[in-house]
């Protein structure tokens, strides 16, 4: 799926926060060996381990398999006269989390607007993780079921995503609609579009999801949180009486000054089951 050329900001923040004073930095030259298609290039730029897991193409790893990958994405993306703004970015210690969304043209020349949320995670100064997460939906109308990326972690969210997503294990829809603020919005994986803002609304959302039988319950993976935004990268493993098959996702949770959410926007392509007679 097409995410790469506009991820320079995540790479730069992730690796600034491990990159020893002094030392030459090889970003510069690894966007240029994208650049130029030079193969020696990108191994000069990264002489550790380059990954990609992608929603559309699995895990990409090593320099020759990322540069097809980005060479295919890169005429996917002029072909449909992509733009993208970045939304936020979430840096803590090596791992920066950027979203994106990305406005592109379908066959009848209509504008899409895609969201998508980057995990750009340095283990060391000379290699880079990628983490991409995103529904497909607005690209080819379809769900498709994401594996998980990473094991279940031990660290849980705290404060209000905590609250959040213990009310959701619960379906407990008054307590989730108590932890926005009163303008908050929650913005689901496929767009503007998918955005239901002020209490009324989110109640309304919650009390749907939940007519699977009971609440969602998210595994979680990897938290990085700044203060103001909190970022989940977590496993779906249960929805309401429905056991699923483990499927990645993130959610990001911001805060306002008074510590509930202003928004919380998620980045996933799981399919609520049907609702329980």
């Amino acid at each position: 799926m097409p995410w790469f050329p506009d991820f320079a900001g995540a790479v730069e923040l992730a690796r600034s926060q491990v990159r020893a004073a002094g030392m030459a930095d090889p970003v510069g030259q690894f966007f240029r060996a994208l650049n130029s298609g030079d193969e020696h290039e990108l191994r000069d730029a990264w002489p550790g381990e380059v990954v990609v897991h992608d929603p559309h193409a699995g895990e990409v790893r090593g320099h020759r398999r990322l540069r097809q990958f980005v060479r295919g994405n890169q005429v996917w993306l002029a072909e449909r006269h992509a733009r993208i703004d970045t939304v936020a970015s979430t840096v803590v210690g090596n791992r920066a989390v950027v979203e994106l969304l990305a406005h592109l043209r379908d066959a009848d020349e209509q504008e899409v607007a895609w969201p998508v949320a980057v995990v750009a995670e340095s283990p060391d100064d000379l290699s880079v993780v990628f983490r991409t997460y995103c529904s497909q939906w607005p690209v080819d109308g379809r769900r498709h079921v994401r594996p998980p990326i990473l094991p279940a972690g031990t660290v849980e969210p705290g404060g209000v995503a905590g609250r959040y997503t213990g009310a959701l294990a619960a379906a407990d829809s008054e307590t989730i609609v108590r932890t926005f603020e009163p303008g908050g919005y929650l913005r689901e994986a496929f767009g503007m579009r998918s955005e239901h803002r002020g209490a009324d609304e989110l109640r309304s959302f919650f009390d749907q999801c939940f007519s699977a039988g009971g609440g969602i319950v998210l595994e979680p993976c990897a938290v990085t949180d700044d203060g103001v935004r909190c970022a989940l990268e977590y496993n779906y493993v249960r929805w309401g009486r429905h056991e699923m098959p483990p499927q990645a996702g993130i959610g990001i949770f911001e805060r306002g000054p008074d510590g509930l959410l202003t928004a919380v926007r998620l980045y996933d392509d799981v399919e609520q089951p049907a609702p329980v007679p």
